[in-house]
């Protein structure tokens, strides 16, 4: 696997399993939220698929990834009400980026926090970006235990999201994508930002 998910930017939208992956999460959102006329930070966006069926009913979609070929892709898709932005997720971007300043009532990460260096971290920067009762909703592969290579476990999540001082959590799992490899069920973290 490369390093850079610039490598994979140009041929993200035709691999069936991301938008299946997509379709699932946004159907499990969906079943959750209100997505209408909210303002929306889909942090880790990639080509947008997920950000594509959200902007169908959110008022306002800020779409950040760290990899600028993804937010190409995004970008040339010229899709209504969403903002794209390639940069890593920190307070300083938070401070110095405009579209920053207004908060959000929703976050979505989709199969993104388990790449990050420092998840407890970005998750309260996260928490700091939400309006009072904001919600943030996460996917990711659930592994089974804190052996297994990539993924998170419930209790991984669960801490960490009441160490960043979130509020009523939720965990489950609402889908399953099957491979070569064998199935891999997906973790749904969603948790309301209480402060």
């Amino acid at each position: 696997m490369s390093d850079s998910w610039d490598d994979y930017a140009d041929g993200w939208d035709s691999n069936e399993d991301v938008r299946l992956y997509a379709e699932e999460a946004f159907k499990s959102l969906s079943e959750i939220v209100t997505l209408q006329g909210i303002r929306v930070l889909d942090f880790g966006c990639g080509t947008g698929l997920l950000t594509e069926k959200i902007s169908t009913q959110a008022k306002e979609i800020v779409a950040l990834d760290s990899s600028e070929k993804m937010i190409s892709v995004l970008k040339k898709k010229a899709l209504h009400k969403v903002t794209a932005i390639a940069t890593e997720l920190s307070e300083r971007t938070v401070q110095q980026e405009q579209v920053f300043h207004k908060k959000f009532d929703l976050v979505v990460a989709s199969s993104v926090c388990g790449f990050l260096s420092d998840y407890e971290s970005t998750l309260k920067v996260i928490k700091s970006m939400l309006v009072p009762g904001g919600v943030f909703v996460q996917w990711d592969w659930l592994k089974a235990d804190e052996s297994a290579e990539f993924g998170f476990t419930e209790k991984t999540v669960e801490a960490a999201l009441i160490q960043a001082q979130f509020t009523d959590i939720t965990l489950s799992q609402p889908f399953s994508l099957t491979s070569a490899q064998g199935t891999i069920p997906v973790l749904m973290a969603s948790a309301r930002n209480g402060a």
